[in-house]
C-alpha cells in the first residue's frame, strides 16, 4: 500500500491486509524519509515482504512513532530537513527505550563507518536492491516476523484459535477453510508455510497436498499437517514426500505447533521468506 499523507509533515502507511492477518509489533518497521517516492517505495517493499510499515517524513516525527510504537527496526534516511538522520539516530542510540531497536540506514550518502559508528545495525546506499533491504531488515528481525501461514483448517473455532496464536508468535496468517479455497488463496498470497487438516469437505487436505505439488510457484512451500485422524500407514504413506511434519492435534497445544512451524521455516532452503 502506498502511503497517503495523514498531515503536512507526517505519514503512516499500513498495508492492506485481510481480516484474519495481524499488524503485530513484531513485524512492525518504521521507516523515516522526507522523499515521497522513496518512502512510498520502501513502503512498498516492506509490504510485499510480509512486513507492516509505518512511515514518518522527518525526524521528529520519526522519534515521536518510535516511541510511541516501539518498532521491530527502523529503515532510516541522513539527508533530511531540519532534522537529519545522523541525529535522528544519536537521539535513537541515546534513548534508553528506543537504544534496542536495531536501525538500518538507507541514503544516498555513502558514510558507511560513520552509520555503523553511530550505531547503525546496517548501512545501505541507494539505490537499494529490494532482496539487499529485505535482507538487512531480516538479519535483525525475530525469525518469525512478517513470515506468512496459510492455516486450512474447516473447523472455525480451530481455525481460528491455530491463527491467533500464529499471530501472537508474529506470524501473518491467511485462513482457509477446505483445499480448494486453499489454492484460490495461493493466487493472491505466496505463504511461507502451510498448516493443514486432513479431513475436511470438498477438498480433503490429501488431495490438497497433491494438487500443490503440481503447481511449479507453490511446490518449495513447507505444509505441517495437524490432525485429529490417527494415519494407518498406507496414509502416511501417501503424504511421503508432499508434507514436512504430521502433527497430532491435542498433543502438546497450540504452542507445539508453533515450534514445529519455527523449525520448519528453519531449516527451509534460505531460512527467509519467500518472495
Amino acid at each position: 500500500m502506498v502511503a497517503q499523507p495523514a498531515a503536512p509533515d507526517s505519514v503512516l502507511a499500513r498495508p492492506a491486509a485481510p481480516a484474519d492477518t495481524d499488524a503485530g509489533g513484531t513485524a512492525t518497521i518504521l521507516v523515516i524519509d522526507d522523499e515521497p517516492a522513496a518512502r512510498d517505495l520502501l513502503c512498498r517493499t516492506l509490504t510485499e515482504a510480509g512486513l507492516y510499515p509505518v512511515a514518518a517524513a522527518g525526524g521528529e516525527e520519526g522519534l515521536a512513532l518510535a516511541r510511541t510504537l516501539h518498532p521491530a527496526a527502523i529503515v532510516l534516511d541522513v539527508i533530511m530537513p531540519r532534522m537529519d538522520g545522523w541525529s535522528v539516530l544519536r537521539r535513537l542510540k541515546r534513548d534508553p527505550g528506543l537504544a534496542d531497536i536495531p536501525v538500518v540506514l538507507a541514503t544516498m550518502v555513502d558514510q558507511r563507518r560513520m552509520g555503523l559508528a553511530l550505531g547503525a545495525a546496517d548501512y545501505l546506499t541507494k539505490p537499494i536492491p529490494r532482496e539487499h533491504l529485505i535482507a538487512a531488515l531480516r538479519r535483525h528481525l525475530p525469525p518469525s516476523a512478517g513470515r506468512r501461514i496459510l492455516v486450512v483448517e474447516d473447523d472455525e473455532p480451530t481455525r481460528r484459535s491455530l491463527s491467533a496464536a500464529l499471530r501472537e508468535a508474529g506470524f501473518v496468517t491467511f485462513e482457509a477453510e477446505h483445499g480448494g479455497v486453499a489454492l484460490e488463496r495461493l493466487d493472491a498470497v505466496r505463504p511461507d508455510a502451510i498448516v493443514l487438516d486432513l479431513l475436511m469437505p470438498e477438498m480433503d487436505g490429501f488431495q490438497f497436498a497433491a494438487a500443490l505439488r503440481e503447481r511449479p510457484d507453490a511446490e518449495t512451500i513447507p505444509v505441517i499437517v495437524l490432525t485429529a485422524k490417527d494415519l494407518s500407514r498406507e496414509e502416511r504413506e501417501r503424504l511421503r514426500g508432499s508434507v514436512e511434519a504430521i502433527l497430532q492435534k491435542g498433543a502438546g497445544g497450540r504452542q507445539a505447533l508453533v515450534a514445529e512451524v519455527r523449525h520448519v521455516l528453519a531449516r527451509a532452503p534460505g531460512g527467509g521468506p519467500h518472495g
